[in-house]
């Protein structure tokens, strides 16, 4: 097995998870250099996890460096920028946040450049390596809830933020298989202007080649499974068979009804989060990418097909509510305008 160097930008919450994750796994990758614009932030992280090598530009950490993994854990509105910058240095994998950018012009972009230069890229959906999602989807594949029929994926968060995750889930659990439509309603535009830019309630319906259906609720009307402080850990997917059930929540929690438990609903806590987050999830999803890198065959759970796939499926349901349309998949063409410039021009006001 190989040791891969990375180099990473971004030293926030969500960097240092990533830092965690890295140095987690010490025989598959070496983390060489951090960078941060904020160099208060910098020197606290290169400090916490004994890092030596520090950078306020990314490109000249990069052009030193030459690392074979380049990681970035800034907001969205930088995801084409710096996919641009890595690219000339280029690195063998790029890792980066969700959601992967914030239009599907731009998410396309991103795509078609990493294919032509040969470059593979994954996408921080990770939560899917807690546990209780691996229970949850055990049960389907031994096939104790019967043949899956429907999901329904519900998140308080709105669809930027946590929503892409839960589409990019509902691929997963659904083995993959590429959805042919999407029908979506959307509406409030304070969301609009937050870090992660979305409609405040999305509402769709995922038409899969299977015959499976898939529907989601994102943001304020979203049903509340779990108490307010569990804002951020409050969503929920749940697959329906012919023969019973299964669910899971990012909070640790999963339970099935099955053909043979007898009328009981199975199920028990796992690990809750944050410790999942560093103990089970980051170092996971980043010791999958080393293996794909070794070995082709062993493709990562969140790589960049399958996570272009789940962003068009989300931004589809804008497309689809402001068309009043069903939106067919592929997409043929990608609309000319930015989706959430749209929003902000045609949404009324509550």
């Amino acid at each position: 097995m190989a040791k891969y160097r990375v180099a990473q930008v971004g030293c926030g919450h969500r960097g240092r998870n990533h830092i965690d994750g890295f140095l987690k796994n010490p025989d598959r990758f070496e983390l060489v250099a951090l960078c941060d614009l904020n160099r208060e932030r910098l020197d606290a992280a290169a400090k916490q996890f004994g890092i030596a090598r520090t950078y306020t530009d990314a490109a000249t950490m990069l052009a030193a460096e030459r690392p074979d993994v380049f990681c970035f854990v800034t907001q969205p509105k930088v995801r084409l920028e710096m996919i641009e910058l890595g690219l000339r240095h280029k690195p063998r994998a790029i890792a980066f946040e969700k959601p992967m950018a914030t239009s599907l012009a731009e998410a396309r972009r991103i795509h078609d450049l990493c294919a032509r230069a040969g470059v593979k890229y994954i996408v921080s959906h990770q939560q899917k390596y807690g546990e209780q999602w691996g229970r949850a989807k055990a049960v389907y594949e031994r096939g104790e809830i019967g043949d899956l029929v429907r999901i329904h994926a519900s998140s308080r968060a709105w669809l930027s933020q946590l929503g892409t995750h839960l589409v990019d889930y509902i691929l997963w659990f659904n083995r993959g298989v590429r959805a042919k439509w999407v029908v979506g309603h959307v509406h409030g535009r304070k969301g609009l202007t937050d870090s992660h830019p979305s409609p405040d309630y999305t509402e769709g319906e995922i038409a899969f080649e299977n015959g499976v259906r898939a529907f989601v609720q994102f943001g304020y009307l979203s049903p509340q499974w779990l108490a307010n402080e569990k804002f951020w850990t409050d969503n929920r997917i749940t697959l329906y068979g012919t023969h019973g059930y299964a669910w899971a929540n990012t909070d640790g929690d999963w339970a099935a009804f099955t053909r043979t438990s007898g009328g009981e609903i199975l199920g028990e806590a796992l690990p809750r989060w944050p410790e999942q987050e560093n103990v089970l999830l980051q170092p996971r999803y980043l010791r999958d990418l080393a293996d794909w890198l070794d070995d082709e065959t062993k493709v990562h759970p969140c790589n960049g097909d399958i996570s272009y796939h789940g962003f068009e499926i989300a931004y589809a349901f804008i497309t689809s509510a402001l068309d009043h349309r069903r939106v067919d998949l592929p997409l043929a063409e990608i609309p000319a305008e930015d989706e959430i410039a749209r929003l902000a021009r045609e949404l009324p006001e509550a």
